[in-house]
């Protein structure tokens, strides 16, 4: 039994890790602030939570789990909230997202005011 908590907690703090770097990759990569931003909070929201449930897989069932349970949930409602607010502000400031380029075999059309 202690060999599968070990192995299933291993497996959602690489799986953790694996959203993290894959998350600051993505960050160097995207083109705009509001996909960046977004990029972010999921990574964030994933990535953290994935490794806060192998450290509870870990610790047991003790009061060690049960704040990392509280920092889980805390780490579940802040992220959206936060980057709900900064998307909110940078709009409000005038900070328009980048639009995707029409591919070639598109017709472009100008879109009414």
């Amino acid at each position: 039994m202690s060999l599968m908590v070990d192995v299933l907690s291993a497996v959602f703090l690489a799986g953790g890790a694996f959203f993290c770097l894959v998350g600051g990759i993505g960050l160097a990569r995207m083109p705009d602030f509001y996909t960046r931003m977004h990029g972010a909070s999921v990574t964030e929201t994933l990535g953290a939570g994935f490794m806060l449930i192998g450290l509870m897989l870990q610790a047991g069932l003790t009061l060690i789990t049960v704040k990392l349970l509280m920092i889980g949930l805390l780490i579940l409602f802040a992220s959206p909230t936060a980057t709900h607010a900064l998307a909110k502000a940078a709009l409000l400031s005038g900070l328009t997202p980048k639009l995707a380029e029409p591919r070639s075999d598109e017709e472009v059309t100008p879109s009414k005011p």
